[in-house]
């Protein structure tokens, strides 16, 4: 709920209290009185709640197949953006091999350190696949497998689904009891985001059906946006007021063809202003694309 007071009516009784406690002690004996008045101002400064302005990018998969030099382009374009984190939807290293994992993902990292992007990480079915693969992406990412996460009043839920069967049932037992304990914890931050990477949903929503657990459960607690990957097409879909989106691939091969289908490689850029979130879905630009954009209507 946005608090009845602003920013500024908050920093007038900060102020009004300083010279309230000035007028009281301004004695050149008591300087310590005044020292602790504009502390006690500044107290109540911190104290006022960061309201959301901010914006994030949404990657999609990396792998399977990486096509050579897209990643990197969508790097540079985001970039241009200038986002305040990222976020991605899993499929980051083609994996399959515990041998071989930790090296794939030393080889792609000297290109996040040249953006220098803080990155939340979503595992997806090429990134875990095994109990050695598991240890080596929470080593490599620095992230759990599953953990949420504030920005500002926002929260946001990662979750794991890379073991689930593709597109059937719904998340595991262990994924459910987490994501509510979750979003119990976060009930009253806004907006709220959930990120798992193989969408599962998209049966039930295109069927226009919310009677299936995940839904009933984030609908309880206000959950506004869901977000996967997994496919390599940019899904959108609205039901019961909640946004499902499947990210573009940003890397991993196309598996059919046209724009209008969802069929290209881009990213999603994420603006959050209060309560308000508005999304713009952007291709990357030649050779891999023509560089269109649109906003998707909720």
């Amino acid at each position: 709920m946005t608090p009845f007071y602003s920013l500024g009516a908050r920093r007038r009784v900060a102020l009004g209290s300083a010279r309230r406690w000035e007028a009281h002690c301004y004695n050149p004996r008591m300087r310590r009185c005044l020292a602790l008045a504009i502390a006690f101002a500044g107290f109540l400064l911190a104290a006022e709640p960061a309201q959301n302005d901010f914006r994030f990018s949404i990657l999609g998969d990396r792998t399977g197949d990486a096509q050579p030099g897209v990643y990197e382009r969508v790097w540079n374009e985001m970039n241009a953006l200038h986002p305040d984190f990222v976020i991605n939807v899993g499929d980051t290293i083609q994996g399959g091999n515990d041998a071989t994992a930790a090296s794939e993902w030393r080889a792609i990292s000297p290109l996040w350190a040249r953006y220098r992007y803080t990155i939340y990480f979503t595992p997806g079915n090429h990134d875990i696949w095994s109990a050695a693969s598991h240890a080596i992406y929470e080593q490599q990412t620095r992230r759990p497998a599953f953990y949420g996460f504030n920005y500002q009043k926002a929260h946001f839920t990662v979750l794991d689904n890379s073991d689930a069967p593709d597109l059937s049932g719904d998340l595991s037992e262990t994924q459910m009891q987490f994501l509510a304990r979750d979003l119990e914890q976060n009930r009253d931050r806004d907006p709220k985001f959930v990120f798992f990477h193989k969408p599962f949903w998209l049966i039930p929503v295109k069927l226009q059906s919310s009677h299936f657990p995940f839904h009933q459960l984030i609908a309880k607690y206000g959950v506004r946006h869901v977000v996967s990957g997994h496919g390599h097409q940019y899904v959108h879909a609205v039901e019961d007021g909640v946004t499902y989106l499947e990210a573009p691939s940003s890397g991993g091969k196309l598996k059919g063809q046209g724009f209008a289908q969802g069929w290209f490689y881009g990213q999603v850029l994420v603006t959050v202003k209060g309560s308000a979130v508005s999304l713009t879905v952007k291709e990357i630009g030649p050779p891999f694309g023509q560089g269109r954009s649109f906003q998707p209507k909720d």
